[in-house]
């Protein structure tokens, strides 16, 4: 057991490492909305299962010995794709068959295709070890517990290092080599232990399972207890990761720190149920009990965080204004994150060996048990991350959702009050759950309060299953806007709008001799689209943004503001505001543009990275028509230098650190530029957007940085595969206007432009 305790944590911990590169890899084909992320999690939950399947009808046709065999080539098997997987997954399918395919059914089938082999063997390793270890029903479910109690605190472990320490220095392929050589040490710690079982005569099970008693409630029963526990459990999840999102802001960190402690108490939670097994006679109330009272500690301590958090002390650190992602704020947030995930699922963790106890009755069927069981679980978990992400989210928010989980939960304590003893316990666990849902407030309330709306503020927001967008008018009746624009619970942007954004929207249109058709990644607040129609001979602007409730709060600001300039964006017929994932909007369209440009996002976010790739560039590169340019935000120096070393042509505007690269000659004339932008017809849209902003040529008034070809340039240093800026804890972010110091001291490019082109 000591063995196969160590072989089978590091499976998981090697799982976890495989899950977060693959499911990053399958999103750059598969695209970043909600969607896409659902088709790739739906593919690797439908491979665990059928993995499930296979192990509870194979497990009990074999002797331990060839069980324990069948875990080993497995683990074999797991630790050869990890090696081979970077080729398919992300060179064939992530680049290689980027724009070809479109449809969702498509899209499933062929991440399923990239995952089903690997996937399957690891639903498979569950079964066939609980064959491997049976040895009397006394102990099977107290050894099937703890054996998968080590494996999902692997798990955790895998996900804690993975998303912390081991992405961020080893990148994604160092990563995957590293889990495979874990799952290789775990198939060889099992090896081990192969030429002692095969000395013990030990016969054959049944193979299938067979009749037995079932004092308890028979295995149909405790299959369906599973899949509705599954489904809380990861709906808990997910609203847990947006909540915490709101709260600490979404970065790379903030995901595996949610995942991990879940799966850490998870596993703790089954590692102290399986010493208690033997001292229960009837699992059914312990069962009821924990998997209630999860989910009531769970309301109970989301509610407790979303009435302190505009209280002194964390409104200091973690307040709506404020940028959360380092120091204080971001260590408070892991704090909370451990009080309010960890509880709940240490509880809920404890459920999986109490249905060990109640379902294991016959040894000719201790496999199959086990993976119908898992099965369940994982359709459990497969429907609750759909159910949840897609659907629930969307059409009841968050706060709808956890009203639904409590009403299940509530049904699950009726239920308990039907089929098992302790009748007292059940209707108090009942009252609890449903008092704890209905102190649940509206989503109006819950959000208005995690964004600090006060009394005299107007708000426009909304949130599907993509995420929230929240306006914050502070400005009085009759006045224009006036307010920060949060998305994911950041302020992203303000109204009106940032200098930034204008200067971003309005750069390219202005440089181009003749910009008909512009391209704009990402709407924000929506001042990069506005002023990227700053030119009458633009006929056609689309722009794309991942997050959908932007697009509704925007036209809440129109309706409460009709002579804004964001009512005017929204009414101007050249403008086609989208919802979805703009690099793949860019692989997809086939047509070229005149200008193409990037709505500033923070390096340190959740999957800017790859929107700052090589790889992206590269795409953004066959997408421009010729003569055509694209400009993006440089907020740090591996910006600069991957952007410098995608374009043959490229251009560092300096104090505002805003790039134009071009596959052709820049036609560039600063002192032009800076007349463009006092003509009359420019500076009366860019005021209207913001009236305070009058001198955007101080924005590139000092002396640029020029990349010519036939120039030195360094290496691209931000790729799909090793984002480092969004692993900013271990790779120190600084700002490009270090690299332009850098250059000039060295005097190894070219810093003036001449004054025409």
């Amino acid at each position: 057991m000591l063995r196969l305790s160590v072989a089978f944590f590091l499976s998981g911990f090697g799982a976890l490492l495989c899950q977060i590169v693959w499911q990053r890899m399958l999103g750059i084909f598969a695209g970043s909305d909600s969607v896409s992320a659902a088709l790739v999690v739906g593919a690797f939950l439908a491979g665990l299962g059928l993995g499930s399947i296979l192990g509870a009808k194979l497990a009990d046709r074999l002797s331990p010995a060839r069980a324990l065999l069948g875990f080993v080539v497995a683990e074999t098997g797991v630790s050869s794709f990890a090696l081979l997987s970077k080729p398919f997954l992300y060179d064939l399918l992530a680049i290689d068959l980027a724009g070809v395919v479109d449809s969702p059914a498509a899209i499933f089938a062929l991440c399923f295709a990239g995952l089903v082999l690997p996937t399957t063997l690891m639903g498979a390793s569950l079964p066939l070890l609980a064959r491997a270890v049976a040895t009397s029903l006394d102990t099977v479910a107290e050894r099937v517990g703890r054996l998968y109690g080590l494996n999902t605190l692997g798990a955790g472990l895998g996900a804690l290092l993975g998303g912390w320490l081991l992405a961020g220095n080893l990148g994604f392929v160092g990563a995957l080599w590293l889990a495979a050589g874990l799952d290789l040490v775990a198939g060889l710690l099992a090896l081990t232990l192969l030429p002692g079982m095969r000395r013990q005569a030990v016969p054959v099970a049944a193979a299938s399972v067979g009749p037995a008693a079932a004092p308890f409630g028979g295995l149909p029963l405790w299959c369906a207890l599973v899949f509705v526990s599954g489904y809380v459990i990861v709906a808990l999840e997910i609203v847990w990761v947006r909540l915490l999102g709101q709260v600490g802001q979404y970065h790379a960190y903030l995901f595996p720190t949610v995942l991990g402690i879940f799966l850490l108490a998870d596993g703790l939670g089954m590692e102290v149920a399986s010493r208690m097994l033997r001292r229960i006679r009837d699992p059914r109330p312990a069962f009821f009990a924990a998997q209630a009272g999860g989910f009531a500690l769970a309301a109970l301590l989301i509610l407790g965080l979303w009435w302190a958090l505009p209280h002194w002390p964390l409104d200091q650190v973690l307040g709506a204004d404020r940028h959360r992602l380092h120091g204080a704020g971001l260590a408070t947030t892991v704090a909370l994150t451990l009080l309010v995930v960890g509880p709940p699922s240490f509880l809920i963790g404890m459920t999986f060996p109490f249905v060990q106890r109640a379902v294991q009755q016959d040894m000719t069927s201790i496999g199959a048990r086990v993976g119908w069981v898992q099965l369940a679980n994982i359709l459990g978990n497969a429907a609750g991350s759909v159910g949840t992400g897609l659907v629930s989210f969307h059409l009841l928010g968050t706060a709808g959702t956890l009203h639904l989980l409590g009403a299940l939960s509530v049904g699950l304590a009726g239920l308990w009050l039907f089929r098992a003893r302790g009748r007292g316990m059940a209707l108090g666990m009942g009252a609890a759950c449903a008092a704890l849902t209905l102190a649940i407030p509206g989503n109006a309330r819950f959000w208005s309060r995690l964004h600090a709306e006060r009394d005299g503020h107007a708000v426009s927001w909304a949130e599907d299953r993509s995420g929230i967008a929240f306006f914050r008018d502070e400005n009085r009746p009759g006045a224009g806007p006036e307010g920060p624009f949060f998305i994911q619970g950041f302020s992203q942007g303000r109204l009106p709008f940032l200098p930034i954004h204008q200067f971003l929207g309005a750069l390219g249109p202005l440089v181009h001799p003749e910009p008909r058709r512009v391209m704009v990644v990402g709407i924000g607040s929506g001042g990069t689209p506005w002023a990227a129609g700053v030119r009458p001979e633009t006929r056609e602007i689309r722009a794309v943004e991942l997050v959908g409730p932007v697009l509704p709060a925007l036209e809440g600001v129109a309706r409460r503001h009709p002579g804004g300039a964001v009512a005017a964006l929204l009414s101007d017929p050249r403008y086609r505001l989208e919802y979805g994932d703009g690099r793949r909007a860019l692989a997809m369209d086939q047509q070229l543009w005149d200008v193409i440009q990037a709505d500033a996002i923070l390096p340190e976010g959740s999957h800017s990275g790859l929107l700052y790739s090589a790889e992206f560039l590269q795409t953004v590169r066959r997408r421009l028509a010729p003569g055509g340019l694209y400009v993006q935000w440089a907020p740090t120096v591996r910006v600069a230098e991957t952007f410098a070393a995608s374009f043959p042509h490229a251009v560092l505007l300096m104090p505002a650190s805003v790039l134009i690269g071009s596959n052709d000659p820049l036609p560039l004339d600063l002192p032009a530029l800076a007349a463009r932008f006092r003509e009359e017809g420019v500076q009366a849209r860019l005021l209207r957007g913001n009236a305070e902003m009058r001198d955007y040529a101080a924005m590139f008034r000092d002396v640029p940085v020029v990349w010519e070809p036939g120039m030195p340039r360094g290496e691209a240093t931000l790729t799909d595969i090793f984002p480092r800026d969004e692993f900013y804890l271990n790779n120190p972010v600084h700002g490009a206007e270090l690299l332009a110091r850098r250059l000039r001291a060295a005097g190894s490019t070219a810093t003036t432009m001449p004054s025409s082109r």
